[in-house]
């Protein structure tokens, strides 16, 4: 019996001493809302583009013409958009996509405050982004 409890004793502070909880961005608030970009550099953006954190470590979303995910493991308030991987659709609004994927790429700090989640950088960059509306 003292055996048995010396053991779960140990695999508990092991568990505690290696247990990685989560500091990104998802975990202080942007996991639980779908986000639409709303603008870049304070212009409105006219093609559809979402983003979102479901799962820990993760992004994803739609960009104007392609689905796409990545990773995004910085600490919060850090952001990072690492590791892209897009479906290989063309369409209309391919400018539009690029811009998205080149601002997205160049964001380095987040925050999620008054319904809104934004990105931005030293260099003025940000971008602005809405709940989806369901």
């Amino acid at each position: 019996m003292v055996l048995g409890v010396a053991i779960l004793a140990a695999v508990a502070i092991w568990w505690l001493a290696f247990k990685r909880d989560d500091e990104t961005l998802a975990a202080y608030g942007a996991s639980e809302t779908n986000w639409k970009l709303f603008e870049i550099d304070g212009k409105p953006f006219a093609a559809r583009a979402t983003l979102g954190f479901a799962d820990q470590g993760a992004l994803s979303g739609q960009a104007p013409c392609n689905r796409y995910s990545g990773e995004q493991s910085a600490p919060y308030p850090w952001f990072t958009a690492e590791k892209i991987v897009t479906t290989r659709m063309a369409c209309a609004d391919m400018a539009a996509e690029a811009a998205y994927f080149q601002a997205l790429a160049a964001m380095t700090l987040s925050e999620v405050a008054g319904g809104m989640l934004i990105l931005s950088n030293d260099s003025g960059g940000e971008m602005v982004f809405t709940p989806v509306a369901e």
